[in-house]
């Protein structure tokens, strides 16, 4: 059985998001789940790891055939949930600044209300605005870049709780990669992770602790001036 969220949560806490991603290459994913381009705007008031399970919410062109969603999504934004805002492909590029609007799809009211309902941070890939305030909300915010001119002229809301698919430039060709609603993101310094939920959740979290006990011997070993190659042979040879 998938363990508990919040138990998924509580472990991840204790680590950092190259601890996860260590994880997740371990079971056969070589990109670690890490999100290339990120950068951290804001960050809580101790600067720890944020974590918590993704809430989407995918912005397309005006033009684009499917309806607006009326009446917002951020009220409905569960606790310790992670917010994460795209766009659909047509508007992600594969170079800086990795999106085509210069309009920010997300701002200080937006971080207001997700801080009063209790959500862990915000992930977007696009622009943001109002820096100052996400600073003094000591909010989690990640964003590619930033901006001032709000997203209401360009684009609209088509998807809460969807799948998104995101394009990012990779060795040797191009890849996308899926967030699913109730995956978990984890973003701290490093940049932003995500660890997919399924049936190798457990396995990932069993791995992490021992892997980061074995580095923190081999830092031990480098700091007593043994060679770092045959130290990492040695102390991880049992992993």
């Amino acid at each position: 059985m998938p363990l508990e969220a919040n138990k998924v949560i509580s472990i991840l806490r204790k680590f950092t998001t190259c601890d996860l991603s260590d994880g997740i290459v371990k079971y056969g994913k070589k990109d670690g789940g890490y999100f290339p381009n990120l950068a951290r705007y804001s960050s809580n008031k101790n600067n720890k790891p944020m974590i918590g399970q993704a809430y989407t919410v995918l912005f397309a062109p005006k033009d684009d055939p499917r309806p607006a969603i009326k009446g917002g999504y951020i009220d409905n934004l569960p606790k310790d949930s992670v917010l994460v805002i795209a766009t659909t492909e047509n508007l992600q590029k594969l170079d800086a600044p990795y999106t085509k609007l210069n309009n920010a799809l997300y701002g200080g009211l937006m971080s207001t209300r997700a801080n009063y309902l209790k959500s862990s941070g915000t992930v977007v890939f696009g622009r943001i605005r109002d820096i100052n305030e996400h600073l003094g909300l000591s909010r989690d915010v990640f964003a590619y870049g930033k901006g001032s001119a709000p997203h209401g002229p360009v684009v609209k809301m088509v998807g809460i709780n969807i799948p998104l698919r995101i394009e990012i430039d990779d060795y040797p060709k191009p890849r996308l990669e899926i967030i699913t609603p109730g995956d978990y993101i984890m973003g701290d310094d490093n940049g932003i992770v995500k660890l997919d939920n399924n049936e190798q959740v457990a396995k990932i979290l069993e791995y992490i602790p021992k892997r980061v006990e074995a580095d923190t011997l081999v830092m031990q070993d480098i700091r007593e001036g043994k060679k770092c190659n045959p130290s990492q042979k040695a102390r991880r040879a049992a992993l």
